[in-house]
């Protein structure tokens, strides 16, 4: 006979963390209120899952740990049943309860998921972390960049059709954005419509270094498994496009100094200008009296005469 186990829970929270966050956690792991979850946390024993196999049991606890709770496995007893403890069924309620709160997850725990989910480029399913999004994100400004210098030589030799791939090629960009966002958005267990605060002033402005800093959830979360591991390739890619980003931001605020520099010294310079002009040596310079010339001739005539 197989060897069957059950976990076990007694309101136990994993070390570093809080009450609140791990009651969302298993509101969200057991898809029902917190209010139901809260029924977990009395301090009694309860069987959250009964007659599993031993790999069951441990996918299912690794579950309870990501949700930042402690339970236990325990071996289930094996049933023998014998004639001489035969009794009959004792009468059923008229009303039961249409839920309990120790039911078996309905949630991705109980699905078996693989180790690591699927990489997926082209779709707004499944998850990628922070290396990989700044990867792809360089990868796709890489391509974009390109393909704008074909519609630009295109554009030279005929407007419709240059202007119809750009079109073509600006609706691409932007639906690839939405998926890789998706994704990143996902693996950090948050939806993929809180990429429309990118549209909302000033929040969009910041809210692409949020997708670029939150982490990941451990464990599967109710998007799907982990990402795969990052490449040394991917690496590469993420450190290029930080530098990148780093870079634009330096030359940004250089250029921003330097146009404020200019604005001062223009209209310093128009100040300046504007005053009257004031010059105080023609003020302390004395009047020139003119003086006759003198007449040498006369002169020698007049003393010869004497």
């Amino acid at each position: 006979m197989a060897e069957h186990f059950k976990i076990v829970f007694e309101g136990q929270l994993r070390p570093g963390v809080e009450l609140e966050t791990a009651r969302l956690n298993l509101a969200q792991l057991f898809k029902t209120d917190v209010s139901g979850v809260d029924r977990l946390f009395t301090g009694n024993p309860v069987t959250i899952k009964r007659s599993l196999t031993r790999d069951d049991a441990q996918r299912y606890l690794a579950a309870l740990n990501d949700a930042g709770v402690e339970g236990r496995i325990e071996p289930e007893e094996p049933v023998s049943l014998r004639l001489e403890e035969v009794v009959e069924d004792a009468p059923r309620p008229a009303f039961e309860p249409a839920a309990s709160p120790y039911a078996p997850p309905r949630t991705p725990v109980a699905q078996d998921w693989p180790a690591v989910g699927e990489l997926k480029v082209f779709s707004i399913q499944g998850r990628i972390g922070r290396l990989r999004y700044l990867a792809w994100s360089l990868a796709l400004v890489g391509v974009a960049m390109l393909v704008a210098a074909l519609c630009v030589g295109v554009l030279s030799v005929s407007l419709v059709a240059g202007g119809l791939l750009g079109t073509v090629a600006l609706v691409a960009f932007v639906v690839v954005s939405i998926q890789i966002g998706a994704q990143r958005l996902h693996d950090a267990g948050w939806s993929a419509w809180l990429l429309l605060l990118n549209l909302v002033p000033v929040v969009g402005s910041f809210f692409p270094i949020v997708m670029m800093a939150v982490p990941g959830s451990t464990g599967p979360n109710q998007y799907g498994p982990p990402p795969p591991g990052n490449t040394p390739r991917v690496k590469v890619l993420a450190i290029l496009w930080l530098a990148v980003l780093a870079l634009a931001l330096v030359a940004g605020m250089m250029g921003g100094l330097e146009t404020v520099q200019e604005q001062v010294e223009a209209t310093t310079s128009e100040y300046e200008q504007a005053l009257p002009y004031d010059d105080d040596s023609s003020d302390t310079e004395q009047p020139t009296v003119p003086v006759d010339p003198v007449d040498i001739g006369d002169s020698s005539d007049s003393n010869d005469d004497q």
